[in-house]
């Protein structure tokens, strides 16, 4: 029997792979995808770990979390009380499942339509052949002329400290807690431990997070930080700086951390359960890269060059297995961009347009530099700042924590960045983005017209700010 021969197979079926499958497969080309993510009963779940266990099951515990928490802290405010609210985390958790299942079908239904080739299990390469390559597609083999890895990342582990996904818990762990936790620990202040500490905070548990770098989200613009540092505080998270992790213990009772804080004390973390999220690391794990002598750095990342190009005729590779920022929408861009250039188009990825989101509440967006990073790189800048307090659609909600801010070019007015912590950040940040992309100036956004009442009235202020002329504030 003759070996299946595609122009392009796709190795992973996450929001990088499965992007580039459907957009090759739309420029004409007969692809395949190979991804091994199973559900429950052992059947296919594409979406890899955004889909499965990272971005899309978070979202859905944030917002049954942040339904309870409004039932039980604010509605009362808009005249609306209920006795002897209760929480189902079974129920909770399997609402979540189902959201994760309706995403897993829709990506089947779209290979369908856009008549991708599916296989299910691991895909690795089998060797280099007459141009191209054949692959190991879960018990098949298959040849392909052009190969796009797309396999993701992995939880980075703390050394010596595995998972168990009982006690110690991977994102993936973290998503499947059975029952609110008394005490939850957590390692690293970064998005996945600020997202999961908040869903568990607001059902009840004692969160405290141990981040051993001195400053807290460092990537974020300063005063964003310092302000989402104050109104986590307040709300009961116990986020503790510049501690350095020891021994960690487990046992039937839970998990016992060893640690020294930032004044040099010896102390230590008794916990249920400890959420480590210090990282993830590329994902080549039975890739069989060495069998085709693909080209790793020394973080295990495949190398590539601007176009996503390896070292290898063909072969490219893109997501979190690459250089930059390990984002979903990052990877679907360069997914759209390579099979584009397979076909001789010129696709095109801006990293500096990329957004970042923390779906905490407030949520936290950004786009660009940072303040602290323009001073750094001797850029001449005008920032502009505007409160949601002053803002009525944000009184309105109820929710008026936070600000928009602008940086802007002192020469050109050029936006450099637009930095968001308050009500729905990550969908107010697009109008940022696209203004960035078209290199509009502050004064640009300053002069259109938003619709009144709403929260994007706050990003206009913020950029009329930039030339101290705001109206509302």
């Amino acid at each position: 029997m003759s070996t299946k021969l595609f122009d392009v197979v796709v190795i992973g079926g996450g929001p990088g792979g499965y992007i580039a499958a459907i957009r090759a497969a739309q420029l004409g080309m007969n692809v395949a995808c190979i991804d091994e993510w199973k559900n429950d009963k052992g059947g296919p779940a594409l979406g890899g770990t955004c889909t499965n266990v990272g971005c899309i099951p978070s979202k859905a515990l944030l917002q049954s979390s942040e339904h309870y928490e409004h039932l039980n802290h604010h509605f009362a405010d808009h005249g609306i009380t209920a006795d002897n609210v209760k929480i189902d985390v079974a129920k909770m958790l399997a609402r979540k499942d189902q959201v994760v299942k309706q995403n897993n079908d829709g990506i089947v239904y779209l290979f369908k339509k856009n008549k991708v080739t599916f296989f299910h299990g691991r895909g690795s390469f089998v060797a280099a052949k007459d141009g191209g390559y054949e692959l190991k597609a879960g018990e098949e083999v298959i040849a392909a002329k052009q190969v796009v890895i797309a396999t993701g990342s992995n939880a980075r582990a703390l050394p010596g400290v595995p998972f168990d996904e009982e006690h110690i818990l991977s994102n993936d762990g973290a998503l499947r807690v059975g029952s609110t936790p008394k005490k939850l620990g957590l390692i690293g202040a970064g998005v996945i431990g600020l997202e999961m500490g908040s869903v568990w905070r607001r059902l009840g548990a004692e969160v405290t997070v141990l981040e051993g770098l001195p400053a807290f989200l460092g990537a974020v613009d300063e005063s964003v930080a310092k302000e989402a540092a104050k109104v986590f505080k307040k709300q009961g998270l116990d986020i503790q700086l510049g501690v350095k992790v020891g021994e960690v213990k487990t046992s039937k009772k839970g998990v016992s951390v060893a640690y020294t804080d930032a004044k040099g004390e010896a102390k230590t973390l008794e916990v249920d359960k400890l959420i480590v999220s210090i990282g993830r690391v590329p994902n080549t794990i039975g890739l069989g890269a060495d069998v085709v002598g693909l080209k790793l750095d020394e973080r295990g990342a495949i190398v590539v060059d601007d176009d996503c190009k390896t070292n290898l005729p063909g072969v490219w590779a893109i997501g979190d297995v690459v250089r930059g920022p390990m984002l979903a929408h990052k990877a679907e861009e360069e997914g759209v961009a390579v099979a584009e250039r397979m076909a001789g188009q010129h696709g095109h990825v801006n990293f500096n347009t990329v957004p970042w989101v923390i779906y905490t509440s407030p949520e936290i967006a950004w786009v660009g530099k940072t303040e602290q990073q323009l001073k750094a790189e001797g850029v001449a800048y005008k920032a502009g700042q505007f409160p949601f307090l002053a803002n009525g659609r944000a009184r309105a909600l109820g929710d008026t924590t936070g600000f928009v801010k602008f940086l802007a070019d002192a020469k050109t007015d050029e936006i450099l960045g637009v930095h968001i912590i308050g009500p729905f950040a990550s969908e107010l940040i697009s109008e940022a983005v696209v203004a960035m992309e078209f290199k509009a100036s502050a004064e640009d956004i300053a002069r259109i017209c938003h619709a009144h009442p709403s929260l994007s009235e706050a990003t206009k202020e913020a950029a009329l700010a930039i030339d101290k002329r705001t109206l509302n504030f």
